[in-house]
């Protein structure tokens, strides 16, 4: 059965977007890009916006500097953490944690919490938030998303399911 929630203009939201999850979630199902302003525009809901975040990899060599500005641009902050690398060729870029406790501190000044990420590690925090009273959107590929992900919000939009959140995919390297 079809959840119901209710969007007001009224609630304050804040929106956490893990890149990397979208980015790699894009590539690999649709081999295109993620449409961020899209994104935005569609977890926002004409509702007031108190933060939009995205959590960043970056790497050594910075390819990212122009990515990072449009997000920028279109009001979204950026928290970045550089890229790990380990001996042996091993990688490492993890935000799950900074965006939990971003998101339990968001928690006390607005209504709504929007997790932009398909990563079945945020049931525990969409649970915990809903506990407190607070309504928790999932906006990501449904193709990749936790199925206990999706159940756990009051809402979970599809971003496969519409053409106008990706883009065409930049040349490869």
């Amino acid at each position: 059965m079809q959840k119901k929630i209710f969007k007001y203009k009224d609630q304050r939201v804040a929106i956490l977007i893990d890149v990397q999850n979208l980015y790699h979630s894009a590539r690999s199902l649709y081999q295109k890009r993620v449409n961020f302003k899209e994104v935005l525009k569609a977890a926002r809901a004409d509702r007031q916006l108190v933060r939009a975040v995205a959590y960043v990899v970056t790497t050594k060599a910075g390819t990212e500097k122009a990515f990072l500005e449009a997000l920028e641009k279109i009001g979204i902050e950026i928290r970045e953490r550089p890229l790990q690398e380990f001996y042996g060729g091993a990688k490492k870029a993890n935000w799950d944690v900074g965006m939990v406790v971003d998101a339990i501190r968001f928690a006390e000044v607005v209504d709504v919490i929007i997790v932009v990420s398909g990563d079945g590690d945020f049931v525990h925090l969409v649970d915990y938030l809903k506990n407190r009273g607070r309504q928790v959107e999932v906006l990501a590929f449904g193709r990749s998303t936790s199925s206990q992900l999706i159940e756990a919000a009051d809402d979970f939009i599809d971003l496969g399911a519409s053409k106008k959140f990706l883009l065409a995919s930049a040349s490869r390297k």
